[in-house]
């Protein structure tokens, strides 16, 4: 007669996924047929191990995410933060998101591109193209967010505090 792949006794009740290892006293996960620190055989075979894992998992449906090589039944916990805010808060000065180095690399991208030997037409179009993307890319930058981000005070003159 085969002897049985089904574990004998697991506790269900126990939420806990790590236990102390009988010999070296560090907590390992509970499913894995050795410990992970010393090596010690904490079940009879993996297959008992998975077993009883499964047994354990389908007991309660809140461990339907755990895995036999967690320490703690993982928990999804969607994370929001404001990094705006952390900045702030930790006195870090964030400038506002711009496109405009995209539109100045574009720029370069076509001034890069009339480097290469083509035709004299073909050489003085991508210059041009390319001079005037990255001059408006500049001056977009320059102009645009610097007023956005400096806006003029009615004072006139330079405010020291």
């Amino acid at each position: 007669m085969a002897a049985s792949k089904q574990p004998r006794y697991v506790d269900t009740s126990n939420p806990s996924l790590a236990v102390e290892c009988p010999r070296c006293g560090l907590l390992t996960p509970r499913f894995l047929d050795l410990c992970r620190n010393c090596g010690y055989k904490l079940w009879p075979s993996s297959y008992v191990a998975s077993a009883a894992f499964k047994a354990w998992r389908d007991a309660d449906p809140a461990r339907a995410a755990a895995s036999r090589y967690d320490m703690d039944i993982p928990r999804h916990e969607e994370l929001v933060i404001d990094y705006d805010a952390k900045a702030h808060q930790l006195g870090i000065h964030m400038p506002p998101p711009s496109n405009w180095p995209f539109v100045i690399c574009a720029g370069a991208l076509f001034l890069s591109l009339a480097a290469i030997p083509f035709s004299a037409a073909v050489r003085i179009t991508l210059a041009v193209i390319g001079g005037v993307i990255f001059l408006v890319g500049v001056v977009g930058w320059v102009l645009v967010e610097d007023v956005k981000m400096f806006p003029a005070d009615e004072t006139g003159g330079e405010v020291h505090s």
